[in-house]
């Protein structure tokens, strides 16, 4: 595709951004006229999609036997911002109990309002989910909590991930968080519908 002179890359990147604030607007419109039950059919769709990249990211893969868990974790993470979400990002492997990463620069990230960023949770879900299943058939069956410390369209420099080693017994950050975050776009939505009526 590059080497075509009558096509501007550029463009890809604005087809990219219409449909990351497609999905967002999709997401908006369901909540003000279907409530819950339309909100948890385009999450799950978006998780879906991200279980799908997640599977296709790791299929025909093995993990290397003198690699960490903790280093594939990271890698798996490099993998999903440089290449599912174009993103430059620094990855620390902290220990083999923690890695983290923070976004440099993400596409759409000026077109993003700070609680638009909450569509992406389910392609990450989606994306975690299908990774654990890939850990499970190399033997390695650890829990991880990945939280969400900064985020890019709300002033912060970079958007900061961890993510820990965790029982499976421990509670997950993520869905604790994500959850609030759907009651949260639920009540935003009831009141942008009043102020339509």
């Amino acid at each position: 595709m590059l080497s075509k002179i009558n096509f501007d890359p550029a463009m890809l990147w604005q087809w990219g951004a219409m449909q990351a604030m497609t999905s967002i607007k999709v997401l908006k419109t369901v909540e003000e006229k279907c409530g819950a039950e339309g909100q948890k059919l385009v999450l799950d769709s978006l998780w879906q999609v991200g279980y799908d990249i997640g599977r296709q990211i790791t299929e025909n893969t093995q993990v290397p036997d003198d690699m960490s868990t903790g280093e594939w974790v990271s890698f798996y993470a490099t993998v999903i911002n440089r290449i599912a979400y174009a993103s430059l990002e620094s990855a620390l492997v902290d220990s083999e109990e923690k890695v983290s990463f923070h976004i440099d620069w993400r596409p759409h990230q000026d077109h993003y309002k700070p609680f638009d960023c909450r569509v992406q949770r389910y392609f990450v879900q989606g994306m975690i989910d299908a990774s654990m299943d890939f850990m499970k058939s190399q033997g390695r069956e650890k829990v991880w909590n990945v939280e969400f410390k900064s985020p890019i369209p709300a002033g912060a420099e970079t958007c900061f991930f961890t993510m820990e080693k965790g029982g499976p017994d421990q509670k997950r950050k993520w869905g604790g968080c994500t959850r609030l975050i759907e009651e949260k776009a639920l009540d935003l939505a009831v009141k942008r519908k009043a102020e339509k009526d």
